[in-house]
């Protein structure tokens, strides 16, 4: 399914792209988290910086809407979208700030159903961020929302595996409380990648 958008502001569409990019960045970042050496107060901090820096961009994606007569569609679904992206990051950003403050990592390795979390995530984000290239060129976008969700089921269906393991007694009742609260976020910023799709697949029927 193609769209057939205004052919007004298409600039704007950068916005969503440099969006989608930092999804993109972020879950890429996260894929370190538990790798021995690598210091979670630094993935924290560059969480956080690409976290501030998609602030900043949909600050400006919101200003420049807001001085549009004219926008490439609905104006309400251009502030959900951004809005939507900007909560990818914001849970991704939760998880490592949570596995910095607890110190989950220091002398363990992320349970592997957790990594399995985190190698899903990245493809999301590479997902999204070549699908909003396609977003801009008004290419057809059915791909996109069916393999987020394709992707978002592996995800949930890894989460129940962690949950299982917590649960399982190999870990002590402090260590669970701080391993499901890192997967809980990560569980999250996977329910919020496929928002994103399902987002544009809405904008997409709206407009075609």
């Amino acid at each position: 399914m193609r769209l057939r958008l205004r052919p007004k502001q298409p600039e704007l569409f950068e916005f969503y792209i440099r969006a989608a990019r930092n999804t993109a960045r972020a879950a890429e970042a996260m894929a370190d988290l538990g790798t021995p050496g690598l210091s979670a107060e630094a993935l924290s901090t560059r969480l956080v910086d690409i976290e501030h820096e998609n602030d900043e961009l949909t600050h400006e994606l919101y200003n420049k809407l807001n001085s549009s007569f004219i926008t490439p569609f609905d104006r309400d679904d251009m502030y959900r979208l951004g809005a939507r992206l900007d909560d990818v990051i914001d849970h991704l950003e939760g998880a490592a700030t949570l596995a910095h403050l607890y110190c989950a990592f220091d002398d363990q390795r992320p349970p592997p159903e957790m990594c399995e979390q985190l190698g899903v995530l990245r493809e999301l984000g590479d997902l999204a961020a070549r699908a909003f290239e396609d977003f801009a060129a008004k290419g057809d976008l059915k791909y996109y929302w069916v393999g987020s969700n394709e992707l978002e089921n592996r995800a949930d269906r890894i989460y129940r595996h962690l949950l299982v393991r917590l649960f399982s007694g190999e870990y002590d009742a402090l260590t669970v409380l701080k391993l499901k609260e890192i997967g809980d976020a990560l569980e999250e910023a996977a329910d919020a990648f496929e928002q994103v799709a399902n987002t544009v697949e809405a904008i997409t029927v709206k407009e075609s």
